[in-house]
């Protein structure tokens, strides 16, 4: 990708230099728990669609939670990356505000940009406590998406999906997620929750995601006619990407049996086939998972 030079957003918090290291492990069942068995258990969980906080706060014994809003409005304003990296993602979220403003726009609606929140180790969230090793997540309470960097480097030796534009399309991915709290379709799946089964809860997490991949690709699409920023190969990094965190690949890099009826997040299949429809399309109307006849 050639970013170099292009906007960065002014929504982004780097808090890095005020966050935890989380060196010292949690406490599960007496004992601690080393970052690396973190990795391991969170990233599945977070591939597998299990809110993280949830995840989180089991390892601890359930301690935890949202944090009271007071404490979120009093932390400082957090300042603007000047590494490599945390530029690459401040560029990466300008675009989508670019795209998505003026894709609200032509709907006559305004478009509500999210803050980008860089961290490391640890760090409160709305949500409850954040941890590098839950990989990337949105929480709704906040309105903000959460990055520690070194999910880079385990999105590209421990799920096998290196460059630029894989890093991007997690981010997308992230703020599809913002989109879909915008226009109030996570609140009308947690309104469901209750009324489900196990099972069917699942399917509906799998439209979900699957619709949050297309809208990643929504943004790609658009990015590209804007910019003419990708490079050969970038495309290919998105899909890839993709298809390495899908439910049937995770299951199978974990030694498990591919049980599709556990499926929370989509197979790789799924997971690549609705990124290149929002990519090939260029619209939202065509990322109506919850209406899909098939997946």
């Amino acid at each position: 990708m050639k970013w170099e030079g292009q906007r960065e957003s002014d929504n982004v918090e780097d808090r890095r230099s005020s966050s935890g290291s989380g060196a010292g492990g949690l406490p599960v069942g007496g004992r601690g728990l080393g970052i690396g068995g973190i990795v391991v258990a969170l990233l599945v969980s977070w591939a597998f669609g299990i809110n993280p906080m949830t995840v989180l706060g089991l390892m601890e014994g359930g301690v935890g939670g949202a944090l009271p809003q007071a404490e979120q409005l009093e932390q400082p304003a957090g300042e603007k990356p000047q590494d490599p990296a945390g530029r690459f993602a401040a560029v990466v979220l300008a675009d989508t505000e670019d795209v998505w403003n003026a894709y609200f726009g032509r709907a006559q609606k305004q478009y509500e940009a999210p803050r980008l929140v860089l961290y490391t180790g640890r760090y409160p969230t709305a949500c409850g406590t954040g941890d590098a090793a839950m990989g990337p997540f949105y929480c709704p309470g906040d309105r903000k998406v959460y990055l520690d960097l070194s999910f880079n480097d385990t999105l590209r030796q421990r799920l096998g999906a290196p460059g630029d534009f894989a890093q991007a399309y997690v981010i997308a991915h992230e703020v599809g997620h913002h989109i879909q709290n915008l226009l109030g379709t996570s609140a009308r799946m947690e309104a469901a929750r209750g009324r489900l089964s196990e099972r069917e809860y699942k399917a509906l997490s799998v439209k979900l995601e699957l619709q949050a991949d297309c809208l990643a690709g929504v943004w790609g699409h658009h990015s590209q006619r804007s910019k003419n920023w990708l490079e050969r190969g970038d495309i290919e990094e998105g899909i890839n990407a993709a298809s390495q965190i899908g439910d049937d690949t995770l299951q199978r890099q974990a030694g498990r049996a591919v049980v599709p009826e556990s499926f929370t997040h989509g197979s790789s299949a799924q997971r690549v086939a609705w990124f290149k429809r929002g990519m090939e399309s260029g619209e939202m109307k065509a990322c109506d998972t919850f209406k899909a006849a098939s997946l």
